[in-house]
């Protein structure tokens, strides 16, 4: 598969740098390390933020940098976590003195690494909190991980403890609001064709032209079925049950939307998909309250979208207009 880069081994090094000199007023990486953080870092009387993992899903994580969103974001290789001294390089890098949340992806290797460096910055005397997102109902244990993988909802947990943060909660203030995300938001997520590792060269798997993988991880990871391509309506109904089965919203709820470009699926189509979910959501007397539909994390070029809902309550409906300055995610 055809790649714009230069050599296989320094694309995430070259991104890096493309990053920060496109944004040098409001983010700077860490010398030495894979750490992105922002400009202002360490942000006086403040619990920051870091999330991270293997890059390929862009915007995720360094989009999310910002006043209201991530303090730093640490980018393992194409695909692979991070490691333990970078992560504990961000850890030390953000840290104002009122402690530090890790939002980690439940995939074995960020949950190994992030909680290691954790252990590091604790014995040098720095709070260390973590939540682990684990949003994804279409399959209980995968290749990469134990349990549930963490896909596009983990950008609302970064907006919503984001937001607390940057109010002026405590660590444990804004770990309690990471978790009720958590605790409350779901996804699910299918694919029409593959992406390939740079390194590779190759598909991390294969399709037939009318073939559609359902479920698919945001690593190319087998879903629960794969089948003849059908029609957008049909795709959406398909997610959106599956997640309506495994989140109890009652009529009346308010949820947020995200539809989720996997990288290689035209805005045309995602919005398409949104119509149907909001004919369901509707139909299901759900209230919507926000809508968002573009790429919050994809896998490289992979064509194929996700559905994710976020059932809302007050406090979160607050949290989540809350605004926000980074780059993918801004809220005036």
């Amino acid at each position: 598969m055809k790649k714009i880069i230069n050599e296989p081994t320094e694309v995430v090094q070259d991104m890096i740098a493309g990053m920060v000199l496109a944004a040098p007023h409001k983010i700077k990486q860490i010398e030495g390390t894979t750490v992105l953080a922002r400009k202002d870092t360490p942000v006086k009387n403040k619990v920051a933020l870091i999330s991270g993992g293997g890059s390929g899903h862009e915007p995720a994580h360094a989009g999310y940098i910002g006043k209201g969103m991530l303090d730093a974001a640490v980018l393992g290789e194409v695909f692979t976590s991070p490691s333990v001294d970078q992560v504990y390089e961000g850890i030390k890098a953000v840290d104002s003195g009122e402690g530090v949340l890790l939002i980690i992806k439940n995939y074995t290797g960020d949950v190994l690494n992030f909680e290691m460096a954790a252990e590091l910055a604790e014995a040098e005397g720095i709070q260390v909190a973590q939540v682990i997102v684990n949003d994804d109902v279409a399959v209980e244990d995968s290749s990469f991980t134990t349990g549930r993988r963490g896909i596009a909802g983990t950008v609302f947990v970064h907006k919503i403890s984001g937001a607390k943060a940057e109010m002026g909660g405590t660590l444990e203030e804004v770990k309690t609001v990471a978790e009720k995300v958590v605790n409350n938001v779901r996804s699910m997520g299918m694919a029409i064709s593959p992406c390939a590792i740079p390194a590779a060269g190759e598909p991390s798997f294969t399709l037939l032209e009318d073939e559609m993988e359902v479920g698919i991880g945001i690593h190319g990871e087998p879903g629960i079925e794969r089948k003849a391509i059908t029609t957008a309506d049909e795709i959406a109904s398909e997610l959106v049950e599956k997640i309506l089965n495994d989140l109890d919203i009652k009529k009346n709820e308010e949820v947020a939307v995200m539809i989720n470009g996997l990288g290689a699926t035209p805005e045309m189509e995602l919005f398409i998909i949104n119509k149907k979910v909001q004919e369901i959501l509707a139909e299901q007397e759900i209230k919507v309250y926000q809508t968002f539909v573009g790429e919050y994390m994809t896998a490289l070029e992979m064509g194929g979208c996700s559905v994710t809902l976020l059932k809302l309550d007050e406090e979160l409906k607050e949290l989540l207009s809350f605004p926000s300055d980074a780059a993918n995610f801004l809220v005036k």
